[in-house]
C-alpha cells in the first residue's frame, strides 16, 4: 500500500463514530506480530525503543536519527499506517520542529505526535506561546505534504509534575487551533478528567492505556469522548516482564516451566513472513 492510501485510511479510523486501539511496537518484529493479530494501524515507542537499546527513557537519551531508523523498520515491516513518537521535535524551535515532520513523511510515516516537555529539569514543559508556536510549525509543514499526516498534539503537564487540568486544557485547545489534527494528555487522573478534555475540543482525543491504576475499557472510553486508544511502553513493558519472570524462575529454582506458556517457535516464525498481516 502507497503512502497516500495508508494516510487516507489512517485519517479515516479517526473519523470513526467508535475508538480504535493503536498499539506500540518497539521495533519490526513486534509490528509484524502486531499486524497479524489485525491491528489497523500502529505507533512507535520512544520508551519501548530507550528499553530496547539498554537506555533510559525520557532523558534525551534517543537522537532523531535513531528514532527515525526505528520508525522506518516498523514501516517496512507491514502494510498498516504507522505513526511515531517524536518526542518533543528533537528541538526547542519550530522550525527544528518543523523539518522533524518532513522526515517522519520521508521516512514513509502518515502520522506523528509532538509533546511541549522541554526535557529541562528546570523548567519540564514549555512556555504556553513557545508551545503554541512549535505545534503551529509542525502543522504548517504537515499542510505542505501531499497527504493527510495526522499530527498528535501533546500537553505533558500531568507527566511533569504539573497536575493542572486547566492548563492542560487551554493548551490542547490552542493546539487545535494551530492546526493538530489529534489530542493527546498522558496522565489524566480519572475519568472526569478524561470526559472535560474530550468535551473541550472538536478534534479526535487519545488516551494511553496500560498504566498501573484506574483501568478503562474501550467502550468506556468511548463514552467518555475518546476516539484513538495507545499503549505506549506497556506492552514492550509486558514482554520485559515476562522477559524477568522466566529468567528469575532461573536464578530462584534453576527450573524451567516458563516453557510452557510461551509462544513456540513455529508460531513467532510463522509471523515473521515479510508482508505478514
Amino acid at each position: 500500500m502507497d503512502q497516500t492510501r495508508k494516510a487516507l485510511a489512517f485519517q479515516a479510523l479517526h473519523q470513526q463514530d467508535k475508538p480504535f486501539i493503536i498499539p506500540n511496537p518497539w521495533d519490526a518484529g513486534t509490528a509484524r506480530m502486531l499486524a497479524a493479530l489485525g491491528f489497523a494501524a500502529l505507533a512507535t515507542t520512544s520508551a519501548g525503543l530507550a528499553f530496547s537499546l539498554g537506555r533510559r527513557d525520557a532523558e534525551g537519551a534517543l537522537s532523531r536519527d535513531e528514532t527515525l531508523a526505528n520508525a522506518k523498520s516498523i514501516v517496512e515491516a507491514s502494510e498498516l499506517p504507522v505513526a511515531a513518537d517524536l518526542e518533543n521535535g528533537f528541538g526547542d524551535a519550530p522550525e527544528v520542529v518543523a523539518d522533524t515532520i518532513r522526515l517522519a513523511a520521508d521516512i514513509g510515516l502518515v502520522g506523528g505526535s509532538i509533546e511541549d516537555a522541554s526535557g529541562n529539569a528546570a523548567r519540564p514543559i514549555y512556555d504556553f506561546n513557545h508551545s503554541v508556536e512549535r505545534i503551529a510549525a509542525a502543522a504548517e509543514m504537515a499542510r505542505r505534504l501531499p497527504f493527510p499526516f495526522m499530527l498528535a498534539a501533546r500537553a505533558e503537564n500531568f507527566l511533569h509534575g504539573k497536575p493542572d487540568l486547566d492548563d492542560t486544557i487551554r493548551r490542547l485547545q490552542a493546539y487545535e487551533a494551530a492546526g493538530a489534527d489529534v489530542l493527546f494528555a498522558p496522565g489524566l487522573p480519572d475519568a472526569d478528567a478524561i470526559r472535560a478534555v474530550c468535551s473541550a475540543v472538536s478534534k479526535p482525543v487519545n488516551v494511553v492505556m496500560g498504566l498501573k491504576g484506574k483501568h478503562y475499557s474501550v467502550t468506556q472510553l468511548a463514552e467518555l469522548g475518546v476516539r484513538r486508544i495507545s499503549l505506549g511502553s506497556s506492552l514492550s513493558r509486558a514482554a520485559l516482564s515476562g522477559f524477568m519472570r522466566a529468567a528469575q524462575e532461573l536464578v530462584d529454582s534453576g527450573t524451567f516451566s516458563f516453557a510452557n506458556d510461551i509462544l513456540t517457535f513455529a508460531e513467532v516464525n510463522a509471523m515473521m513472513q515479510p508482508g505478514k498481516q
